[in-house]
């Protein structure tokens, strides 16, 4: 069987961006944030607090940080 992707929250797939060069480059529509890294790279976040993402969406963000789910997991982890 397939391993599902971790829920998440905003506070912790930024943590994740950061330690990964990425920043908070404006407000997008609504409560989602546009951020890049300095190779270009951007992905979309939404800010809803401390209420989950959806997995389908942090799918979508893992592949933007063209990372896998194990290694988010690894990064989040990190200290």
């Amino acid at each position: 069987m397939a391993k599902k992707f971790p829920q998440t929250n905003y506070k912790d797939i930024t943590k994740v961006a950061k330690k990964l060069g990425f920043y908070l480059l404006r407000q997008g529509k609504g409560s989602h944030e546009i951020w890049r890294d300095k190779n270009g790279r951007y992905t979309t976040i939404p800010k809803h607090g401390s209420k989950s993402i959806k997995r389908k969406t942090l799918k979508a963000i893992i592949d933007d940080l063209q990372i896998t789910a194990s290694d988010f997991l690894k990064i989040l982890h990190k200290k």
